[in-house]
C-alpha cells in the first residue's frame, strides 16, 4: 500500500494543500529537471541536434504508456484547448447534427465546440444530471447514453467532471458514440495521471490532457492522444520539425511534403521546449512509479473520514462509487449554503487551499497529502457551518 509522499514534494509544513486539481506543486525531481534545463542555455554550444529530438519523444513514450497507447499517437502540445482544436479541425461536422457535451464543462471543451457548431450550422446540446429519484451519477450517465443518436457526430466530455469529481463510464459511451458513427473527444486534463486511463477500453478519438494538474508536470505544456483515425489529419501549424527526415539539420531546406508518422504531426512549433520538457518528462515517470490505481486507493482512504461525517457537518457528498477519489465537490445541504467570503477566511487562517467551483467546494489531494490535512479540513468545515450568517 502506497504511503505519504510528502518527502518528494517541498509543500511547507503549515500548509495543508489540497487543491491539485487548481495546480499541482513541483516535486522535487521535476523542479530540478527545469533548473538543469535552464542551466544548459548558459552554454548553448552544448546543445546537439540529437537533443530536439530525444526528450520529446521519451515524453511521448511515457505518456503513451500511462494510457496504454502507441508512442506514435501522442503529439505535444502547449494547452488542452490547442489540442482539443487541432482534432476540431479534422472533425467531419455538417448542418443538422449535434455536439453533445456537459453541463457546467471546463469552458476550454466548450468554446471549441461552439464555433465548430457555428460554423457547420450544427447544434450544441448540452447534458446535465436532471433531477428525479435514483443515483445522480448514475442518472447523468444515462442521459447522455440517451443524448446520442444518429444525428450526433461529436461527444466531447471530461472523464470525471472537474467541479464534482462525478465519473462518466467512457466505456459504454464510447460504445455508443461509435455505434452513431459519432467521435469521441476526451478532456482527461483533471483525471489522467490520478485515474487509471486505457485508450484499449475506451477506444476514443482523442484525448487531451494539460500537463500541469494531475501530471504533476509545467505549465504551458501538455500532451495529446490522437487514434490512428487521425494520423492523416491536417495540423494547426506547419512546423519544421513535424516533417519526415528532420532530423537531417543538414537537409531542412529540401522542404518535404510529408509528415513524420503517426500523431505527430499534431505537435506544436518548438516542442522540444529545453526546461519544459524534461520537466514534464521527470513528472511522468513518477507518476507512473507511483501508479494511478494507487493513487486513487491513497486518496481513496485518505478521504475516508471526510466522507463519514460530510452528513453531519451539512454537506452532500456523493458516494466513493460514483466518483473520482482524487477530486470530489461538497455541496450545503441546507438552502442558505455558506458564506463563500467566511469559508475562504477560516480556510485561509488555518493554511487549508481547496477551490470553490460553481456551488461546490472542491478537494483534490494527492500523495503529498495526510490525515492531519483532511483533520484540519474538517475541522475547518465544521466552524464554518457553525457561524453561518
Amino acid at each position: 500500500m502506497l504511503a505519504c509522499q510528502k518527502h518528494l514534494f517541498s509543500l511547507p509544513d503549515r500548509l495543508h494543500y489540497m487543491n491539485c486539481a487548481f495546480m499541482a506543486p513541483a516535486a522535487r525531481n521535476v523542479e530540478e529537471a527545469g533548473i538543469a534545463g535552464i542551466r544548459q542555455r548558459r552554454d548553448p554550444s552544448g546543445v546537439e541536434h540529437v537533443d530536439f529530438f530525444e526528450e520529446s519523444n521519451r515524453l511521448r513514450a511515457l505518456f503513451g504508456e500511462l494510457i496504454h497507447a502507441p508512442a506514435n499517437s501522442v503529439a505535444i502540445v502547449p494547452s488542452a484547448s490547442y489540442g482539443l482544436a487541432a482534432i476540431a479541425a479534422n472533425l467531419p461536422v455538417e448542418r443538422g447534427d449535434r455536439i453533445v457535451v456537459l453541463a457546467e464543462q471546463f469552458p476550454s471543451n466548450v468554446y471549441v465546440w461552439r464555433r465548430t457548431a457555428a460554423d457547420a450550422g450544427a447544434s450544441l446540446e448540452t447534458v446535465g444530471p436532471g433531477e428525479g429519484p435514483g443515483n445522480r451519477t448514475t442518472r447523468w450517465n444515462e442521459r447522455i447514453l440517451e443524448a446520442i443518436d444518429a444525428r450526433t457526430a461529436i461527444v466531447a466530455m471530461p472523464h470525471i467532471h472537474w467541479i464534482d469529481g462525478t465519473l462518466f463510464d467512457l466505456e459504454a459511451i464510447s460504445r455508443r458514440t461509435r455505434e452513431a458513427g459519432a467521435a469521441l473527444i476526451v478532456d482527461g486534463t483533471q483525471s489522467v495521471g490520478a485515474l487509471p486511463f486505457d485508450t484499449e477500453r475506451i477506444r476514443p478519438d482523442a484525448v487531451i490532457c494539460a500537463g500541469y494538474k494531475w501530471l504533476l508536470g509545467p505549465y504551458s505544456l501538455g500532451l495529446a492522444y490522437y487514434s490512428e483515425r487521425w494520423h492523416n489529419g491536417r495540423p494547426l501549424e506547419e512546423n519544421w520539425i513535424g516533417r519526415e527526415k528532420s532530423e537531417e539539420f543538414g537537409n531542412i531546406i529540401a522542404y518535404r511534403d510529408g509528415y513524420h508518422p503517426g500523431a505527430i504531426r499534431f505537435d506544436m512549433g518548438e516542442r522540444s521546449n529545453f526546461v519544459l520538457v524534461p520537466m514534464l518528462v521527470a513528472a511522468l515517470e513518477m507518476v507512473l512509479n507511483l501508479t494511478p490505481a494507487a493513487i486513487q486507493e491513497y486518496c481513496r482512504n485518505l478521504a475516508r473520514p471526510l466522507e463519514n461525517c460530510a452528513g453531519e457537518l451539512g454537506f452532500r457528498l456523493e458516494s466513493s462509487a460514483g466518483r473520482a477519489n482524487h477530486l470530489f465537490g461538497l455541496r450545503a445541504r441546507n438552502t442558505d449554503g455558506i458564506d463563500p467570503n467566511r469559508l475562504h477566511d477560516i480556510l485561509g487562517q488555518r493554511g487549508i487551499s481547496v477551490s470553490v467551483r460553481g456551488n461546490a467546494i472542491r478537494i483534490s489531494p494527492h500523495v503529498y497529502n495526510d490525515e492531519r490535512d483532511i483533520q484540519a479540513l474538517i475541522e475547518a468545515l465544521d466552524t464554518a457551518m457553525q457561524t453561518r450568517s
